[in-house]
């Protein structure tokens, strides 16, 4: 998914002329922090919250403080992935798209992003999450899809994500199946560690009680 399809065409803008309380005013009415500020076409720079209350401009006008403007920004053609990386190195609440003469486009906001990923990795579809630790050079994706495919289950989503200051990754599964006993079992017999399930309690319970059982008939032998 590109930039130019996830721009919000709700948000307001700001005209140079503009004072630093009526972005206030509208980053209120938006729950936003910083606010595009615009000059005909051309995008000239974000303005924050923070912006207006350490230089005290609520009284001012924008213009007066063009230079302090940071111009963070993605273009049109831009990935969902950049997008993202870039709102969360430099912690904006949106971020303004642009074309290639620098005319502003429209902004894409934290929410709209969080959406699209909410919907990227299934997570309001019904279902468990398996979160498996392993090294990259253990990591198998055709392995781990033929494990869950094994045990009559689908995988709706898959992140991968590495530990940090270590060579281990975190692979986190959405799977299309509350109970997720029998994938479990079959991850631990295949050597992977589990490290952590969210599920049905009672999915849970009933796992645990299985265990419990094949152990105390083990200790019968």
């Amino acid at each position: 998914m590109l930039a130019e399809q996830l721009i919000s065409q709700a948000l307001p803008v700001l005209q140079p002329a503009d004072t630093g309380q009526q972005a206030l005013n509208f980053m209120d009415d938006y729950r936003i922090s910083h606010l595009p500020v615009i000059k005909e076409k051309e995008y000239l720079g974000l303005i924050t919250d923070k912006m207006v209350y350490d230089l005290n401009l609520a009284e001012e006008r924008i213009e007066s403080h063009i230079m302090h403007l940071h111009t963070p920004h993605v273009h049109a053609k831009q990935h969902l992935y950049e997008v993202a990386s870039m709102m969360y190195k430099l912690n904006l609440t949106l971020i303004p798209v642009v074309d290639e003469e620098h005319n502003y486009l429209g902004s894409i906001t934290l929410s709209n992003v969080s959406a699209i990923f909410a919907q990227m990795m299934s997570l309001l579809e019904p279902g468990g999450i398996i979160i498996l630790e392993t090294t990259w050079n253990n990591y198998s994706a055709s392995q781990i899809s033929q494990i869950v495919e094994g045990n009559d289950a689908r995988i709706l989503s898959l992140f991968v994500t590495r530990i940090s200051q270590t060579d281990n990754i975190e692979v986190m599964l959405k799977l299309d199946k509350v109970d997720l006993s029998s994938v479990i079992q079959t991850f631990t017999r295949y050597d992977y560690q589990i490290a952590a399930v969210y599920m049905d309690d009672s999915a849970l319970n009933d796992m645990y009680e299985d265990r419990l059982g094949q152990f105390l008939r083990y200790l019968n032998i």
